[in-house]
């Protein structure tokens, strides 16, 4: 059975993209060091990397 060439038109598909905006990032403040950060992200306060109220890394361990 013959298929037709396009199923929908490029304006239909468009039509239905335009609602499927990404959502604005979610925001955190660190209850150890009061920064706002992403959520699920690691952060930095001054020098040091923080994640989870913690100390990841720092700028001295680095070199």
């Amino acid at each position: 059975m013959p298929n037709p060439k396009r199923r929908f038109s490029k304006t239909r598909t468009a039509k239905r993209r335009t609602h499927q905006g990404a959502a604005t990032a979610t925001l955190s403040t660190c209850s150890t060091t009061g920064e706002v950060h992403l959520r699920h992200r690691a952060y930095k306060v001054g020098d040091d990397l923080m994640y989870r109220g913690k100390v990841v890394s720092t700028k001295s361990s680095e070199a």
